[in-house]
């Protein structure tokens, strides 16, 4: 499917897990900026070797040399394009609007307290970073990924107190979005409550009608 899509919604709205399903089916390729920095460190390239630097003294990678790396990523993609995870504010919607059309917001609307449970009982990989939850998509065997066998784990930021200043700063940052896809005609608001093949199946129907 040649049509390219951010996926909005604040953390643990499930943005992650439904972004690997969508690109699964549709053949789209799937932009995680996290996947993204990971990688070029990893494999020692030059954005990778300066994100780097920034990464290790616990600072925020500058928005020019994250849009660097989505421009190498797009360079090797065929069809339609999903982002998970960026922009996550109002400079970075700009930024990527330079080089690549978006032609479907997805806005992902949670109740915050329902996000506190789904998120503290959210696991995940070490080694592929594989996301559980134990409630809607628990592993077969506890505490072990369905997907590689490694040992899932609970994140540090999952705790109820840093999911609420998460939440907080996703209002403030990232929720501005919603307005500048609105004005652009591609926004679609999806009730992102209920179980993942639900919120799945709302997407799909978002994706289908754009």
């Amino acid at each position: 499917m040649d049509l390219n899509i951010v996926l909005l919604g604040p953390p643990g709205s499930g943005k992650g897990t439904q972004t690997e399903r969508l690109a699964a089916e549709f053949g789209f390729t799937k932009i995680s900026t996290g996947d993204l920095l990971r990688e070029a460190v990893r494999n020692g390239t030059e954005l990778g070797t300066k994100a780097k630097g920034y990464m290790d003294a616990g600072k925020l990678v500058p928005d020019a040399l994250v849009i660097g790396l989505i421009k190498e990523k797009l360079k090797g993609s065929k069809g339609g394009v999903i982002l998970d995870g960026f922009p996550r504010s109002l400079e970075q919607a700009k930024a990527l609007d330079e080089v690549l059309k978006v032609g479907l917001a997805v806005d992902l609307k949670v109740d915050q307290e329902a996000l506190i449970k789904r998120l503290t009982e959210r696991r995940s990989c070490r080694k592929c970073n594989a996301v559980y939850h134990l409630e809607f998509n628990p592993p077969r065997k506890e505490g072990v990924c369905d997907k590689c066998g490694g040992e899932l784990y609970q994140r540090s930021d999952d705790t109820e107190k840093v999911v609420r200043e998460r939440f907080a700063t996703y209002t403030e940052r990232t929720a501005p979005l919603t307005e500048f896809y609105r004005r652009k005609g591609v926004l679609r608001s999806v009730d992102g409550m209920g179980s993942i093949d639900d919120v799945y199946k709302r997407i799909v129907a978002a994706i289908k009608a754009a």
